[in-house]
């Protein structure tokens, strides 16, 4: 009996942290509006950055769409800062997920991944970090539940993390300038037709990578 109630704590605690989170989310993103997201943020000041980076987190973890918030965070921080901003956040997210899978709600991950969770343990096996990297770059299998998926993989947290931080960036970059761009129109900036081209060669860049990568590891 005590060890049934030991295994059962860990399962307890994720499903508490689970709600928890999901409240706060509800609370914060109601629906997700990058302009709500930034009227609420806004106010902390120099707590903004921490602060959206750890709603980035979190929604990452809740299976929510970063790409909105991507595009907020373009156009609460700009090209530069936005960029790292939402590219800490959805890394972060990334690991959290990774470690819940790992130590906490391996069953519910291996019933909601599927038949795909053997492709992705095959593949870590056979190539590691540069799988990862692979599936970072060329979007086979979707990204919230591909963060919990290798967490029940072999690899290390540390190559999980820095291949992921590395290979989210160029879609981390197009929809930060997106979301920066957008701003601009919306505030009547300069120079939106160079900023807008520049935007949309970002994302064109972003959709032909995935065929280039898989033509050169066909090689």
């Amino acid at each position: 009996m005590a060890m049934a109630g030991k295994r059962g704590t860990p399962r307890r605690i994720f499903t508490f942290a689970l709600v928890v989170m999901v409240g706060v989310c509800l609370w914060l993103g109601r629906d997700l509006n990058p302009a709500l997201v930034s009227e609420w943020i806004g106010g902390p000041g120099a707590w903004s950055g921490p602060i959206f980076i750890g709603v980035y987190a979190v929604s990452t973890v809740l299976f929510l769409p970063g790409s909105i918030l991507a595009l907020a965070g373009g156009a609460l921080f700009g090209p530069v800062w936005g960029t790292l901003i939402n590219l800490i956040g959805a890394t972060l997210g990334a690991g959290l997920a990774f470690l819940m899978a790992r130590y906490l709600g391996g069953d519910w991950v291996r019933a909601r991944a599927g038949a795909r969770l053997a492709a992705i343990l095959a593949g870590v096996e056979s190539e590691g970090w540069r799988f990862v990297a692979f599936v970072r770059l060329v979007p086979l299998f979707p990204f919230n539940l591909l963060n919990y998926a290798l967490g029940l993989t072999r690899i290390s947290l540390l190559p999980y993390l820095v291949a992921t931080g590395i290979c989210m960036l160029p879609g981390t970059l197009a929809y930060t300038w997106l979301g920066y761009v957008g701003r601009e129109a919306a505030s009547g900036g300069e120079e939106l037709i160079r900023k807008g081209l520049l935007a949309l060669g970002l994302l064109v860049a972003v959709a032909f990578l995935p065929s280039l990568i898989r033509r050169w590891r066909e090689r």
